[in-house]
């Protein structure tokens, strides 16, 4: 069995514990300044400052959400397979694309938006490939979506792949990554601002490779829609059974990004874990002792 917490940050209350004597001796030296005229009080009184540093201490590991959860359960992923197909051909190097910032290109936006939307696909097993007048695997399928990310920054930029439009290329690329996979659900999401020009293999090839393999993708075309085909795009996703998005600014593809989410939802990876029981009841319980201790101390000695 293996520990840990829904909350960790929860901790960080725990930088006021040094307030519980602090702020202690602040009175004392206000209204009493000759502390040794005070009574002595009992030894158990004295241990009151320690039982209620106990107890604010169990009430933030309470806080924290403790649970204990079956070793097995981080190698347990319910996901899909999962592999975006991102354009990097010389198109994608135009300015102007988010309102908010016009000097950022739609190359940078689309990596932007497409690493937020990564992050969040927990349980998946998620790989890149980038195409421009051919395609490559950027990252082989990984549910290590930090070195995933890192990888738009190492392997990715405008004109990497050569600068027209490979989309064929680009979905048989996908369905090559896709092989390493085995999860039931497989997608492919292929974003482009440009028209299919290059390459060795026509989109109506790849397409009829995708139907056959169960592979559902998902097209989003950016920028004006008289850059990019259209039809293709519509046709590619109704073929495979997904879905066309078509976004003119940054805003629009942040809610593509958002509305493919919700298409194909990720488990949340707490509700993964194999055996989970919450242990928050046992410090709060012991918390209830602690206390029914202290007011019985205090009518005791009152």
């Amino acid at each position: 069995m293996n520990f840990s917490f829904l909350y960790p940050y929860a901790f960080v209350l725990l930088v006021l514990l040094p307030c519980f004597w602090w702020c202690k001796q602040k009175v004392k030296s206000i209204y009493f300044p000759k502390e040794e005229w005070l009574p002595k009080q009992s030894f158990s009184w004295d241990n009151q400052f320690l039982y209620t540093v106990l107890i604010y201490t169990l009430l933030v590991f309470a806080l924290a959400a403790p649970f204990t959860y079956a070793s097995e359960a981080n190698s347990a992923k319910k996901g899909r397979d999962l592999v975006l197909l991102l354009d990097t051909s010389g198109s994608m190097a135009e300015r102007g694309f988010n309102e908010k910032d016009r000097t950022q290109t739609k190359y940078d936006i689309s990596v932007t938006l497409a690493k937020d939307f990564i992050e969040k696909r927990y349980d998946d097993n998620v790989g890149l490939v980038v195409f421009g007048s051919f395609a490559f695997s950027a990252s082989p399928l990984t549910y290590d979506l930090k070195a995933l990310n890192e990888m738009f920054e190492l392997m990715s930029h405008v004109g990497i792949a050569g600068t027209s439009t490979a989309i064929g290329d680009a979905l048989m690329q996908g369905l090559s990554t896709l092989k390493s996979g085995e999860a039931k659900s497989k997608v492919l999401i292929l974003l482009t601002d440009g028209v299919h020009n290059a390459g060795k293999t026509s989109p109506r090839e790849a397409v009829s490779l995708v139907r056959k393999q169960g592979v559902k993708v998902y097209t989003i075309g950016i920028g004006k829609k008289a850059d990019y085909d259209v039809s293709l795009l519509n046709n590619i996703a109704k073929d495979s059974g997904g879905k066309s998005f078509f976004c003119q600014n940054a805003d629009e593809l942040e809610t593509v990004y958002e509305n493919i989410a919700k298409l194909e939802p990720s488990p949340i990876r707490s509700e993964q874990y194999l055996n989970k029981e919450q242990l928050a009841i046992y410090p709060f319980l012991l918390v209830l002792v602690l206390l029914s201790l202290l007011i019985f101390r205090s009518e005791e000695s009152g």
